[in-house]
């Protein structure tokens, strides 16, 4: 059948103009050899689309028919010829070059152009009648000269195409030098506009042919016309008049008469220019053209079945159609078309497929008659090469609606009957299901990939593949599971059991013949039955019973695989994750916390939905710490054909149907695992014996069924079941998670303390531990430290057992000490000392740990117990400290002048709800900073300062020059405790605040004058201003005094002196107040030469500007 609905190789090439290369031996001659290969290999892209054929010198191409004259009384016996396309593509050139070795300097020029000549006469008459392109090309040792400067070779060019009857423009010069592809890539233009020329000349000559034609009887000829024009337009590569053509011969094609013995014809020339104009239409890249000729020829031809016993080849030809198409769309997509989710290559895959699905359904409801089958031999006498595409053998040519001979007709459908039943239809079938899975793949359609894998499993069942039916169908139960198809996961389930069973594969046999029979199975109760048994004989290492509806070849096949499996162990384990086999469990702990010293009980509850009771051989719970898996450990050795009344001393795991059983397992929790959780990882149930088969199936964590569960609260309530009281499955909670917490401790833990905590300082925390149990305690350890919390992940916080580890520098924020053994009734203290280094609000726990002896069920265990006590602790600031500069008038300054003094002032005032007894203070000052006189001595050390209490001291410092503009001062130390009833034993702490940043300045002058404590009026006032020059330069100053009311004064008021770089000048004045009181002094004005109206305002700030003027004493009445 495949002939009938293939497209032929010539028909889906690219077609590309055939040039003949003539002249060249490749055998023996070199040169002729790198010529040949320069035009056939690499052949990018950027080169012409031309192929290339070397061909002999006498070679004989077809000949060419004689030209009608008229179609009057010529009656067409098919549309198109099986040999045309192969003609014109490989053996009926558009150009034939004939390579001839010719230089223009050739001394035996004459003989050598007769030879030529001869050879392209030979050419010419092997191509009589056909308007072939011939062409000359002269491989010559060396390059030509520039046009027009060898006049020889001029001469003989026209000499040589006068004898070989060519034009100039067709002969051509090869130079064999180092560029000899450059001028190959230049020969193939020319070829190339050639071989167009002789196309659109041929396709001319079709196109002629229609004003002979009439619609009566030339109805074929109309089609063949129109696809021999869009063909040579094709040769010419141009696409677009191709399609053209190629569209109107489609509109012909459907006007044709269509019977039953010529629908084959018509429906496979139809597909050839359906692929023509929807490959053409996607080059243009016009996909919705494509689509919409696609859907008009299937919606046409759909229905035009032809010959009622051929009706397979309808279907061959429909999924042959929908697959070329899709493979021309998936082409396209991968040059750069985008397709979208409702329209992709695998719906046209898939249409495929189903097409070819119900071809194997029509052949075999048509071709299954073994007495009516052809033998080969006659087979060969229907079946053949045709003329025309699409026609019978038997009837070749033959155009009318009946038959000519019945008796051939009958035998030629018999034979393709008899075709038709030979090919292997699913291999014909799953690879097209193959591509469509891909695409839907591609384009995340999971449901209809799903179904074409199922439909690719059934296939691959019908082709005996069993193995990969198998692999495939169990892909995709997970999902039909997941989504509760149940019907159709009963459908898979039991083509998996057939495939499994014909594999011998034990262990995919047993898992599906556990979900057969479950509840959830839409397959009958005998199936059921069935089912059950071959579970049953496969687990006490048997053979089971065959799948009804199986080929008896395989049966027989696949009971020796059985026996083969028999004498092998078979142990396996099954993951029942997402499986819903016959057996349900769950398991649940029956607390969701346990103290460290009660005992811990875990339910399994059992249930089977099989016809009939089963018999485990061993249930497991499976921890994440294995130490507690022996204990939950059941066996029953009865066998999984024993009856349940029979008594072993063993564990009783026979289930009836529907009726659920729990199963109850205690232990002590280990040490190890107090303040943590202990999960159940899995659930394990075992059926069969080591011995034979042996399947062991694992839930994973509490089991459950986690496809099914119904939706119910976020924590469901917690009910251990009662002994003797049926268990109600679906109230049965999955709970695979337990905390055991640390045994309740039984001793009171108190702290002492007096807050608030005082920034800095060593804080005592005494924390004191009474035993409360009713026996000693052993290893008991008290620990202070902070609260974990995101807050608390700094170092600012310090907490030690003695005052020395603060010296040592041995500092964290956790302290443990250890007391030992504590009697019962006893009491032990212990001490803490802290150190806060931020503001602000802690939270500590004071924590004791011991062990303890406890009797649990007759059976002494020791336990860990812990008590807490959470501790929230203020810390304040003892006092505020801020610190000023001024003056030595007590001036606020911003700004220090280099060697001159200025003051620190420092102001404490105590914040503190405790007294602080403030021990010493010191200043810690920079390089460029020194007192002014004496060190410093504190001049608060000793004092107490009392909550709101202020105290303040005064330093006097000279800031020493330097390159820097601004230098920090240093550091100001504090040195105190807290006054309280419990403090005397801590130590001073040290606090430090840093002194401010200043700017020094450099003064060039200064002037300083030494002003009594008090004047009396009208009493002489002498006053000497000393300047001094701090630079290394002569400093020209001018000098003012002032005038005022209040003094008179003698001296110069105004004057001009030099003063020398370091020395200093002196001006003497005599003042003479006239008023009391404080009175101004008159100003000093100072202007330099070098720094010109800068000096004034920065020396008045140097000089006092006032003074007390006592008045005159008065004298006591009566005195002499």
């Amino acid at each position: 059948m495949s002939w009938a609905s293939e497209l032929p190789g010539e028909l889906v090439c690219r077609p590309l103009g055939l040039v003949a290369l003539t002249g060249l031996d490749t055998t023996y001659n070199a040169v002729h050899k790198a010529i040949w290969d320069s035009f056939f290999n690499n052949r990018r892209n950027d080169r012409v689309p031309l192929q290339f054929k070397v061909c002999t010198a006498d070679h004989e191409y077809p000949k060419c028919k004689q030209k009608r004259t008229s179609y009057e009384w010529y009656i067409p016996k098919g549309i198109l010829k099986t040999h045309w396309l192969q003609k014109h593509l490989q053996e009926i050139p558009s150009v034939v070059v004939v390579f001839f070795d010719l230089d223009w300097d050739e001394p035996l020029w004459k003989e050598r152009q007769m030879e030529c000549s001869t050879r392209v006469e030979i050419v010419r008459n092997s191509l009589q009648g056909r308007g072939t392109k011939i062409a000359v090309v002269l491989i010559q040792k060396n390059a030509p000269l520039p046009p027009g400067e060898d006049l020889m070779a001029a001469e003989r060019a026209v000499s040589l195409c006068s004898a070989c009857e060519i034009s100039a423009k067709s002969l051509y010069v090869l130079p064999h030098t180092d560029h000899l592809i450059g001028y190959t890539v230049r020969l193939e233009n020319a070829f190339y506009e050639q071989a167009q020329a002789y196309y659109h000349q041929e396709a001319r000559k079709v196109k002629s042919h229609k004003d002979f034609l009439n619609k009566t009887t030339h109805q074929l000829l109309f089609v063949r016309h129109q696809f021999k024009s869009a063909f040579f337009n094709e040769l010419k590569q141009d696409s677009h008049t191709a399609i053209k053509h190629y569209k109107q011969a489609y509109g012909y094609m459907l006007d044709l008469r269509m019977h039953d013995t010529n629908m084959l014809e018509v429906k496979t020339v139809a597909g050839f220019i359906n692929y023509k104009i929807c490959r053409l239409s996607f080059q243009h890249n016009a996909p919705l053209d494509a689509i919409a000729q696609f859907r008009k020829h299937i919606d046409f031809f759909k229905s035009k079945t032809g010959i009622p016993e051929l009706s397979f080849e309808h279907s061959a030809w429909m999924s042959k159609q929908f697959q070329v198409f899709g493979d021309l769309f998936d082409e396209a997509i991968k040059l750069g078309l985008t397709a979208i989710q409702t329209q992709h290559p695998g719906f046209y895959y898939q249409q495929a497929a189903n097409h070819a699905i119900f071809r194997k359904q029509l052949c075999q409801g048509l071709c299954m008659q073994p007495q009516e089958m052809k033998s080969p031999d006659e087979i060969a006498d229907y079946l053949g090469p045709t003329d025309f595409y699409g026609q019978r053998k038997w009837r070749q040519g033959h155009q009318s609606i009946e038959p000519p001979d019945l008796q051939k007709e009958r035998e030629g459908i018999l034979s393709l009957q008899t075709k038709e039943r030979q090919v292997d239809h699913s291999w014909l079938i799953i690879p097209l299901l193959s591509s469509a899975v891909a695409q839907f793949r591609k384009y995340k359609s999971p449901r209809m990939k799903r179904f074409l894998m199922v439909q690719m499993g059934e296939e691959y069942y019908h082709a005996k593949d069993y193995v990969k039916a198998l692999i495939l169908l169990n892909k995709v139960t997970w999902d039909y599971r997941g989504e509760r198809w149940w019907s159709l996961l009963t459908s898979i389930l039991e083509t998996s059991l057939k495939c499994a069973y014909l594999t011998a594969k034990v262990q995919e046999y047993v898992s599906n013949s556990m979900e057969l029979i479950g509840r959830y199975a839409q397959c009958n109760h005998d199936a059921k039955v069935r089912v059950q048994m071959n579970l049953i004989r496969v687990m006490t290492n048997d053979v089971p019973e065959p799948e009804p509806g199986l080929d008896q070849a395989c049966v027989e096949k696949a009971a020796g695989l059985w026996a083969a499996a028999r004498n092998q162990q078979n142990s396996f384990t099954i993951d029942m994750h997402g499986l819903l086999p016959f057996i349900e469990t769950k398991a649940c702990f029956v607390s969701e916390v346990v103290s460290a010293d009660h005992e811990i009980t875990v339910e399994v509850c059992l249930r089977v939905g099989c016809p009939f009771p089963v018999r485990l051989s061993k249930l497991m719970v499976l921890f994440t710490n294995q130490k507690y898996n022996p204990h939950c450990l059941l066996i029953d050795r009865r066998g999984i054909s024993a009856s349940s009344e029979s008594e072993v001393d063993s564990g009783d795991l026979y289930l009836k149907p529907e009726e659920a059983r729990v199963f109850s397992f205690s232990f002590l929790p280990l040490t190890e695992d107090v303040g943590k959780q202990i999960e159940i990882s899995s659930l394990a149930l075992e059926m069969g014996s080591e011995a034979g088969c042996c399947a062991v199936l694992r839930w994973t964590g509490g089991g459950g069924d986690n496809l099914l569960q119904p939706l119910g609260p976020a924590r469901p309530v917690i009910k251990p079941t009662t002994p003797g009281v049926p268990v109600d499955w679906n109230a049965f909670v999955v709970n695979p998670v337990i905390r055991v917490n640390p045994r309740k401790a039984h001793v009171e833990v108190k702290s002492s303390h007096e807050p608030p905590c005082l920034l800095n300082e060593i804080y005592l925390v005494s924390v004191l531990v009474d035993n409360k149990e009713d026996s000693d305690i052993k290893d008991v350890r008290v620990s202070l430290g902070l609260q974990a919390s995101e807050e608390n992940q700094d170092d600012s916080t310090q907490v030690c057992s003695s005052v020395s580890e603060f010296e040592e520098d041995k500092t964290s924020n956790t302290c443990q000490l250890e007391i030992g053994v504590l009697r019962k009734g006893e009491s032990a203290k212990k001490e803490f000392y802290i150190k806060c280094l931020h503001a602000g609000n802690r939270t500590f726990i004071s924590t004791v740990n011991y062990k303890v002896d406890v009797m649990v069920d007759k059976q002494g265990i020791c336990c860990d117990c812990q008590a807490e006590e959470q501790i929230s602790l203020t810390t304040v600031r003892p006092f505020d400290v801020s610190i000023k500069l001024e003056s030595l008038k007590y001036e606020t300054i911003e700004a220090v002048h280099a060697d001159d003094p200025f003051l620190l002032t420092t102001d404490i005032r105590c914040s503190s709800p405790w007294s602080i007894d403030i021990k010493d203070s010191s200043v810690n000052l920079s390089e460029f900073i020194h007192t002014a006189c004496d060190p410093h001595e504190s001049q608060i050390a000793g004092v107490r300062l009392h909550k709101s209490d202020c105290g303040a001291e005064s330093v006097c410092l000279v800031a020493s020059s330097c390159v820097q503009p601004s230098v920090s001062l240093g550091t100001y130390t504090l040195e105190w405790r807290r006054l309280s009833s419990g403090s005397k034993e801590l130590p001073y702490v040290q606090s430090r605040f840093p002194l401010p940043t200043v700017n020094i300045e450099h003064i060039p002058i200064t002037v300083h004058v030494a002003v009594p404590a008090f004047g009396r009026v009208k009493t002489l006032l002498p006053l000497c201003y000393v300047v001094k020059n701090r630079t290394p330069y002569v400093q020209e100053i001018q000098i003012s005094m002032e005038s005022t009311d209040s003094f008179m004064f003698s001296g110069n008021k105004q004057s001009q002196l030099r003063v020398l770089p370091g020395q200093e000048y002196k001006l003497h004045y005599n003042f003479f107040p006239l008023v009391a009181g404080q009175v101004t002094l008159p100003r000093l004005h100072l202007d330099m030469m070098r720094y010109p109206g800068t000096m004034d305002d920065i020396i008045n700030k140097m000089l006092p500007t006032h003074i007390f003027i006592r008045p005159i004493g008065k004298t006591p009445p009566g005195s002499t």
